[in-house]
């Protein structure tokens, strides 16, 4: 009798049941996966929180104070101080910020008030802090006014603006009268509408340069200085100059203002020695060779016992040289 032997089919890795009876964990186990699991929400939760504040405050600082309920809280500014280099004094500072009536710090737009005062040609820059309780600090940094202007917009009457180094035109506050008597006319000018005012006027850098010079080196030669033009800056890389003395001075901007100056004071020495032989023009842009011009009819005219005319207020040809020396 025969034996029929089976034979087991065979099994794989798959075959065998993956699962883990929960059970089967050991404490320990069962406690470090709880401690995974609420490490990892926790941080979640912290990310999550982080978050949102984030989004809340950027919120908050982009619109209006009120977001944190502190707009209305505090007592009202009841003073603000002023620090600036210039003229400028609290009673402008409080005309021009136009505070609302029991405004509280928090209540103030900073930016708005920094805006109100940039709005000022005077103001160069403007710093605004809260000091609480109820204390508004400015910090503000002025323009110095090197040249005025004469503007006339319109038909209003002509007035007199001012313009700093840096070309910007504006109207000065608190200035001494004085002290804007001694500044010189600026001519060959075309000023140019921007906004609520004009353009900033191209080259006026080199034009402080001359007039810090001559004040600081030469001052009884800067007194003299009526009118300046910048007619001839761009295509020559010269200013003209209109004295008490001479009609038409001419500087050369690409040379040392201070060796020009040295040489017109040594010319003017030259011309007092003469006073029969008025001086009509100087040239100061050929370096060492500076030509001359002597005004011939009022030379006639003193010599007959008439009034020498006053300096002319449109530009003066060139004229040939009669008199030259060297520097």
């Amino acid at each position: 009798m025969s034996k029929t032997t089976t034979t087991p089919s065979a099994r794989t890795w798959q075959d065998i049941s993956q699962s883990v009876n929960p059970r089967a964990m050991s404490k320990v186990s069962r406690q470090r996966r709880l401690a995974y699991t609420l490490k990892f929400a926790g941080v979640a939760s912290v990310l999550a929180v982080i978050v949102w504040g984030t989004i809340e405050i950027a919120e908050t600082m982009g619109g209006s104070p009120n977001k944190l309920g502190l707009a209305e809280s505090g007592p009202p500014v009841k003073a603000f101080t002023l620090a600036t280099d210039g003229v400028l004094d609290h009673t402008w500072a409080e005309r021009t910020l136009a505070l609302p009536k029991n405004a509280t710090l928090m209540s103030l737009d900073l930016y708005a008030l920094r805006a109100r005062l940039l709005a000022h040609g005077q103001v160069k820059a403007a710093v605004l802090t809260r000091n609480f309780p109820s204390t508004l600090a400015m910090n503000i940094q002025e323009r110095s006014p090197v040249a005025r202007v004469q503007v006339q917009i319109g038909a209003a009457p002509p007035c007199a603006l001012l313009v700093a180094r840096d070309g910007v035109v504006y109207d000065g506050t608190n200035y001494d009268p004085a002290l804007l008597n001694t500044l010189p006319w600026l001519d060959g000018v075309k000023l140019v509408r921007a906004g609520a005012g004009f353009a900033p006027i191209d080259g006026m850098d080199t034009v402080a340069d001359l007039l810090a010079t001559a004040r600081n080196q030469a001052e009884h030669l800067y007194r003299t200085f009526e009118v300046i033009s910048l007619a001839r800056l761009a295509s020559d890389g010269e200013l003209i100059v209109r004295s008490k003395d001479i009609p038409e001075i001419t500087f050369n901007t690409t040379d040392d203002f201070f060796r020009q100056l040295a040489r017109l004071d040594y010319v003017l020495d030259l011309a007092r020695t003469q006073p029969d032989k008025p001086l009509k023009s100087v040239n100061l842009a050929n370096g060492l060779q500076v030509p001359v011009t002597i005004d011939t009819v009022a030379r006639l005219q003193n010599s007959a016992g008439e009034q020498a005319p006053g300096n002319s207020l449109f530009p003066l040809p060139r004229l040939t040289p009669i008199a030259q020396r060297d520097f």
